[in-house]
């Protein structure tokens, strides 16, 4: 199992790309997506997710060429069709063009239709808040999903991921959580690890209880069920009004069996906290409500109390020292890949 760091998960993700016909930018664009995913430890939207795309771009779900089009403009909404190019670019050239609008107006509001997986959505948040906004970003499958509804036994729902970010320095408050027991690409890692997955997780093609993340690629196959175990209805009802904001509302649409697998409606949500108050008073209120945070009685067994986001930069500055360390399984797919597509990852595993 190689060890990466940043800079080769980067040249990895970008020499696969552009061989399976990404532009050069584009392809930087979503190689530093996939590379920060894996940095902060969130593997699941990482390099893995390489296999998958190139596969749709193979099938003609992803379109490369697939242009940015701006459907109405106005000092505060944006709507977009992302005519399926690339998630990530689509979601990164729309962020900067809404922090353009929240930074004259004081708010923001961009949505985005047919476009592919948009990756973790924590990170476009995170620029968001580094860059002054308030964020709340929410995605849904307007295509086929995996997720049950509360109390069902079909697939009716994407995982329908929500992200709100608070702007604090270099180091903001982030919160990246879906709507359902876990995001798919969990799974995806765990049954690639031939792991089991916790309890309350996944039921099987039939409804039953499992901790084999089989049962969800099977055929038939099972479901994710929603955030919350026994009280899996706030999931469900978190991911029905996901699907009304980032579905309806972006015209990327709901129950359509016409869409690939992986597309993606957009709502994302911005506010210029200079605008609401001066930025010294919203910085000193925010580092005093940190400090109350942290300074309640914890539990036996608790040596700090955690804030969103703190997690995940504490992974990544223990990954930029020690790099990642990518499954066996993962490799010998992205070597299978890039074998396909006539490159060689050999020189990229020497440089680590």
């Amino acid at each position: 199992m190689p060890r990466l760091h940043e800079p080769q998960l980067r040249e990895l993700a970008a020499r696969i790309l552009i061989a399976a016909g990404v532009t050069g930018d584009d392809a930087a664009t979503i190689a530093a997506e996939l590379a920060e995913a894996n940095m902060v430890g969130h593997d699941s939207h990482g390099v893995m997710r390489l296999v998958q795309y190139v596969d749709y771009v193979q099938r003609g779900l992803i379109r490369p060429d697939g242009c940015f089009e701006i459907l109405r403009d106005e000092p505060s909404l944006l709507i977009v069709d992302g005519n399926f190019q690339f998630g990530q670019v689509t979601a990164t050239r729309a962020l900067k063009l809404g922090l353009a609008k929240a930074g004259a107006t004081g708010s923001a509001t961009i949505v985005i239709r047919n476009g592919n997986h948009v990756g973790r959505l924590g990170s476009y948040t995170q620029q968001a808040a580094i860059a002054g906004c308030a964020a709340m970003m929410a995605v849904n499958a307007p295509g086929p999903g995996g997720v049950a509804p509360y109390g069902g036994i079909d697939r009716r729902l994407g995982t329908n991921p929500l992200s709100i970010a608070a702007p604090r320095g270099e180091r903001p408050l982030v919160l990246d959580m879906t709507s359902s027991a876990s995001a798919e690409g969990k799974l995806r890692v765990a049954y690639q690890k031939g792991e089991r997955v916790p309890e309350g997780w996944i039921i099987d093609a039939e409804g039953n209880a499992s901790t084999d993340p089989a049962v969800f690629y099977a055929t038939p196959s099972g479901a994710l069920l929603p955030l919350g175990g026994a009280l899996g209805f706030k999931g469900f009802g978190l991911a029905v009004m996901i699907d009304v904001f980032a579905g309806m509302l972006s015209g990327s649409g709901v129950c359509r069996t016409d869409l690939p697998p992986g597309a993606n409606g957009v709502w994302l949500y911005l506010l210029d906290v200079e605008h609401f108050l001066p930025r010294a008073e919203y910085d000193a209120l925010m580092e005093r409500y940190v400090a109350w945070l942290k300074s309640s009685r914890r539990l036996a067994g608790v040596d700090e109390i955690l804030l969103p986001g703190e997690i995940e930069l504490r992974r990544r500055e223990q990954r930029a020292a020690e790099g990642v360390e990518v499954p066996a399984e993962t490799w010998r797919q992205l070597c299978e890949l890039a074998g396909r597509l006539g490159v060689s990852l050999e020189d990229v595993a020497a440089k680590a």
